[in-house]
């Protein structure tokens, strides 16, 4: 389980010597303290020997100060090690989960991709640094107080030997329980982190359909259901700090009770009693530090498994070779194409069609017809469960991916912004110059209203576009598909925010371009010029042909054209 993350700590290694180096050296100076002490007591005080006060109290000054210093090294070398570590992972998380499929991330979810970045690599931080600072110290200076106290009375050190192996059985028993208890805490985290996503992607649609009560009792009852998985985690591991108190305390009532027996026998001297009291103390107080690492690291293990459950994917969809996409006649071809989600229903079943190069291509069907499902295939954002999809006379699967996509321009349903210039969102993901970008932004329409923002193709954008309308999103989405000149242009359902008149000058300066389109539309209008519609049905081809063949031969295409008014005179009465 931690061959994923050795790596980020063996970067450390200078650290995760000289930090426990240094702790180490600072628990043997905290464990001759009681030894001085004991001898301040007794040779010191019990004679009224000022000097050997002095002298001794300067020497216990002159320890501290060194153990001082040697946990500031520590400290440094521990904060250096786990910051280092968290930068580290996420790093490789992030370049992990760019790589993974659609299918890989709705499987593991983004509510729980962005816990496991953050909380639970956060949690791993924090174990990093408890184990420079404390997993060598806390057993050193048990073992060391217990060797000490036998140098000083082996008797009296038996009441160390019972007290130990107490603790350990009370360790493991809460340990045993709460491991399981911090995954579930995790899980329940996720949800509500998901939850509290949704809330605040749709809080438009929320607000517009009065669902905010309902939406607050949703949120509630994750957080109650969170809340009561860390209550029961929390009452379960609470009790270690307690028990450890008990074990301790009895240990130290049992060192006064026999020590005051011995003293009266003579076999003990005061200072040998302080110093017994403070070593059991010392062991208290790291026996506590102990029950919270422990706690610490259980919850670390529940993250770290998380961790690497997604450092451990092996993205389902690897690179070809093909660098460059051919010339071809046809531009896209589908053979007997079946696709399901991770879910187990099959979404498209048996489909086949071929497009050819320079052709437009329509695709209508009910909503849930499989429409977007389709064309997600051609630049492989998910692979085919049978069959193949042709690019350009090529599988998808033979091309590198970068080199697929780049010659694919594809404006998805929700226009996507991000936060920049107008200049910035239009030649992203390509090297396309201010004159493509214009270019393209007359072909999509958003020329004018460019240029009449304040600083025209450097105006600013809001994260999300918030600033635009939905019709100026969608055509400069539109102009950044085209700004990449690609050789395949997909609109899916892209012109829906669109005015009647802007529609059709968008449509006809995209057919005066000439490139291979493929339009995905719940509208006759936006794709009855095409050169070739399919008609989708439950993920399978219902009608394909132009749209007077559809509509003299299928008659679900006619039910569609009616509904929409498409059909006049006597095709209307049949």
């Amino acid at each position: 389980m931690f061959k994923q993350i050795w790596p980020h700590l063996r970067a450390y290694k200078k650290q995760l010597i000289i930090g426990p180096f240094f702790k180490l050296l600072e628990a043997v100076f905290e464990l001759t303290i009681p030894i001085f002490m004991s001898m301040l007591i007794d040779n010191g005080i019990a004679k009224g020997d000022h000097g050997y006060i002095l002298r001794t109290g300067g020497l216990m000054l002159l320890l501290i100060a060194f153990g001082l210093c040697c946990a500031l090294v520590c400290q440094y070398s521990a904060s250096v090690a786990s910051q280092g570590v968290g930068t580290s992972l996420r790093r490789v998380m992030f370049q992990k989960i760019s790589s993974l499929s659609y299918a890989q991330i709705d499987r593991l979810g983004t509510g729980s991709l962005t816990n496991r970045l953050t909380a639970d690599i956060n949690q791993l931080q924090v174990a990093v640094a408890m184990l420079i600072r404390l997993v060598i110290r806390a057993p050193f200076i048990v073992i060391g107080s217990v060797v000490a106290s036998m140098m000083i009375d082996i008797k009296m050190s038996v009441i160390f030997m019972i007290a130990m192996p107490v603790f350990i059985v009370i360790l493991f028993l809460i340990t045993r329980y709460t491991f399981p208890l911090y995954k579930k805490v995790q899980r329940r985290l996720d949800a509500l982190s998901v939850n509290l996503r949704e809330y605040l992607s749709g809080i438009r649609v929320i607000r517009a359909f009065s669902r905010t009560d309902y939406e607050k009792q949703r949120f509630d009852d994750n957080t109650d259901a969170f809340q009561k998985a860390s209550i029961r985690v929390g009452r379960i591991s609470v009790l270690l700090g307690p028990a450890t108190m008990l074990v301790m305390n009895a240990g130290i009532i049992a060192i006064l009770w026999f020590s005051g027996i011995r003293v009266q026998a003579g076999q003990l001297s005061q200072g040998q009693i302080l110093a017994f009291i403070n070593y059991m103390t010392q062991v208290l107080m790291t026996l506590i530090v102990v029950a919270n690492l422990i706690t610490i690291f259980t919850r670390a293990s529940a993250s770290l498994m998380r961790v690497n459950e997604v450092l451990e994917q092996t993205p389902s969809i690897t690179n070809g070779t093909l660098d460059t996409v051919p010339a071809a006649e046809t531009a896209v071809q589908f053979e007997g194409v079946c696709f399901g989600y991770h879910t187990g229903a099959q979404q498209l079943r048996d489909l086949s069609f071929t497009l050819q190069t320079g052709q437009t291509m329509g695709i209508i069907g009910v909503t849930g017809s499989g429409k977007s499902t389709l064309i997600n295939l051609i630049p492989r954002f998910y692979d085919v469960s049978a069959g193949r999809v042709l690019f350009f006379g090529k599988d998808v699967r033979d091309y590198r991916l970068a080199a697929l996509r780049s010659a694919i321009g594809i404006v998805p349903q929700q226009s996507r912004l991000f936060s920049g210039t107008v200049l910035e969102n239009l030649v992203i993901g390509s090297d396309a110059t201010l004159q493509d970008a214009q270019q393209a932004a007359k072909l999509a329409c958003a020329d004018d209203f460019i240029q009449q923002m304040d600083g025209g193709y450097q105006a600013r954008v809001e994260k999300g576009g918030v600033n635009l309308s939905g019709g100026q999103r969608q055509r400069l989405c539109i102009a950044r598909a085209l700004a990449r000149h690609p050789r395949l242009l997909i609109l899916d359902d892209s012109l829906s925010a669109l005015d009647l008149k802007t529609d059709a000058q968008v449509r006809a300066g995209l057919r005066n371009l000439g490139v291979t389109t493929v339009i995905v539309s719940q509208r006759i209008a936006a794709i009855k010029n095409c050169d070739l519609i399919l008609l989708l049905d439950h993920g399978q081809n219902a009608g394909l042909g132009t749209h007077a063949q559809l509509v003299a031969e299928n008659e679900t295409y006619r039910q569609i054209c009616r509904s929409q008014n498409m059909l006049g005179g006597a095709q209307d009465e049949e």
